[in-house]
């Protein structure tokens, strides 16, 4: 009993804290799109509007749900679901001080976890029998697939210059300097890839409002609706914290709490980088988006990784990893 209560607890004790860091990420995130704007951002609900989060939750888990009449009943229920999950999974093998799942392919789990939203992005869609909704799911593949051929290039030259695929490699072959100092221009390009990934703004194409009426999750509502909320907002915290574990991770011999409290700051501020673009640049136009991944990044970063794989060390002391 106690080692299925043990089972039980470190799931939710992971669960929650991201879920509450997620409740309060929309807070700060109307904050400062207020400030930016010259208004202010919620503040009736509780002193300086700090339960607003509460509030806004109870208001959507509490609304009646809509589900148009053509719509397919177990899909259209399901996606936002697995979209959560999903989410929430790609949690477990983080390092936070240490991992929930301990695996030596971590990098690879994350990055097929993360194709796998491309299928709740679609079945939304798909299910909701609508075509705006329909196109708004085939712009969202569209973009989410061609941003991850950049992040799954990169990926690969951190792993040719660490030597491993495990956090804990990344950790170890960092001690002396961030991967960040002699990678600076993948580390430009991983960042605005996973802005484009997590559909934020300027590169939110799939909830395109003068032309998709809010794209792929046009027709939900209430708390399926909720979820999606959740789930991206819970993907744009956890690209964030690898982005810190793979370029500017802290040290791996400092105690837990320090380090957790390390990645907590250098996570808030990459989010804030995040809540910054979409108050200060529009929207970019489809072909745009496109012409800025196939046409900049991808060669880019092919030639950076071609580059890595034929240098004789990599940072670990190594021979690099063919």
């Amino acid at each position: 009993m106690p080692l299925l209560m043990t089972h039980l607890l470190n799931p939710t004790t992971l669960m929650i804290p991201v879920l509450l860091a997620v409740a309060f990420l929309t807070l700060l995130e109307r904050k400062l799109l207020g400030y930016a704007q010259h208004r202010k951002g919620p503040n009736i609900v509780g002193p300086y509007g700090i339960i607003q989060p509460v509030a806004d939750g109870l208001k959507l888990f509490t609304k009646e749900p809509l589900r148009p009449t053509l719509s397919s009943p177990l899909l259209f229920i399901l996606t936002p679901t697995l979209a959560l999950l999903l989410a929430l999974l790609m949690w477990a093998p983080m390092t936070m001080p240490k991992p929930l799942l301990d695996i030596n392919l971590t990098l690879l789990l994350i990055l097929a976890l993360s194709s796998l939203m491309v299928y709740s992005i679609l079945w939304s869609g798909w299910a909701s029998n609508s075509k705006y909704a329909l196109m708004g799911a085939l712009r969202a593949i569209a973009q989410t697939i061609s941003y991850e051929v950049t992040l799954g290039i990169i990926l690969l030259s951190t792993i040719m210059l660490s030597g491993g695929f495990t956090m804990q490699t990344l950790l170890t072959t960092q001690e002396p300097a961030w991967l960040l100092t002699c990678t600076w221009p993948l580390t430009m390009m991983w960042y605005i890839s996973t802005i484009a990934e997590t559909n934020r703004a300027p590169f939110d194409l799939t909830e395109g409002e003068s032309e998709l009426v809010s794209g792929f999750n046009v027709e939900y509502a209430a708390g399926p609706f909720a979820l999606f909320f959740l789930a991206e907002y819970a993907n744009i915290l956890m690209m964030n914290t690898l982005s810190c574990i793979l370029f500017m991770s802290p040290n791996p011999l400092q105690t837990p709490n320090l380090f957790t409290l390390n990645i907590m700051l250098k996570t808030t501020l990459l989010t804030l980088g995040f809540l910054w673009a979409r108050a200060s640049y529009p929207r970019f136009r489809y072909d745009q988006l496109m012409h800025l991944l196939w046409k900049t990044f991808l060669p880019l970063t092919l030639a950076m990784c071609l580059l890595y794989i034929s240098t004789p060390i990599s940072l670990a002391g190594l021979p690099p990893m063919n």
